[in-house]
């Protein structure tokens, strides 16, 4: 079953732009993928209720939601592009080099 949702969730990752996320960022729904973390992985953790990786990433703040640090150094950069995937309620992002 993992590998047809593991499928499922690969068609959904996509490349979005800031403009795209900040609308969900004012919703908090937002949460940024570490770089070490694969962001399917995250994905497929989130969506088959694995809590026992899912806590252990946020726990190892692997897993965060964007400081106004971070978001500062986003909106700084407005060419900022992101891997980004919507796991219900939440959009997965994880930063690409720019």
């Amino acid at each position: 079953m993992n590998n047809t949702l593991r499928e499922q969730l690969a068609e959904l990752v996509d490349e979005a732009e800031l403009e795209w996320l900040k609308p969900h960022i004012q919703k908090d729904v937002v949460i940024l993928v570490v770089p070490e973390l694969d962001l399917l992985d995250v994905a497929v953790a989130i969506a088959s209720d694995n809590t026992q990786s899912v806590q252990h990433w946020i726990g190892e703040q692997l897993l965060v939601k964007p400081s106004p640090e971070i978001l500062n150094r986003w909106n700084t950069n407005p060419n900022q592009r992101f891997q980004a995937t919507i796991v219900q309620p939440y959009i997965l992002v994880k930063e690409l080099v720019t």
